[in-house]
């Protein structure tokens, strides 16, 4: 048939995965005590492009999640974009805690290079850490670093409207042949 279509191909749903917030908010307290000060992070990131830091589920090193993509300082503190990899059994897990909001923390794991006490805050000053990891998680020690975004695209769906679309496609075909 001459105006016949060819079968529907999903190729890319865009952002899927797609995560940003805050891992550190600069002059903020946070449970154990710990105040980041702006600058903190910027030796290490100078030396450590994003993609290099892990994205982990709660800080546990044998449960990769995805790839952060934007690692960087601003006025409010340490600002991450990353991808959730979906695939991957804790990355589609991962992601759908944080859609649904049951995971929306965020928390860095770093070693102090350069610290003070403050007396008059009660609180360790880091002015110096080495970034190594950044923590999707439940709940956090910094109660101001979360996740803002979570981008979604509903894959599953569309995977399952474009198999029906090529499914009726071929009972069409196969109708006019017979």
């Amino acid at each position: 048939m001459a105006n016949e279509l060819p079968p529907i191909e999903l190729k890319s749903l865009g952002e899927d995965g797609v995560i940003e917030g805050y891992a550190s908010v600069f002059g903020n307290r946070d449970l154990v005590g710990d105040i980041v000060q702006r600058g903190a992070f910027a030796r290490s990131l100078k030396g450590r492009p994003a993609g290099e830091i892990a994205m982990l589920w709660a800080h546990d090193g044998k449960r990769p999640i995805g790839v952060w993509d934007e690692v960087a300082e601003d006025a409010i503190g340490l600002k991450v974009k990353g991808r959730i990899l979906t695939a991957t059994r804790d990355g589609s897990d991962a992601f759908e805690f944080a859609k649904a909001g049951a995971a929306r923390g965020l928390s860095i794991g770093y070693r102090t290079v350069k610290a003070r006490r403050s007396t008059e805050l009660k609180a360790r000053l880091l002015d110096d850490v080495d970034l190594f990891e950044i923590s999707l998680l439940p709940v956090q020690a910094n109660s101001l670093a979360r996740v803002e975004r979570v981008k979604s695209h509903c894959p599953d769906r569309a995977r399952r409207l474009v198999a029906q679309i090529n499914a009726a496609s071929d009972a069409l075909r196969a109708g006019e042949t017979q």
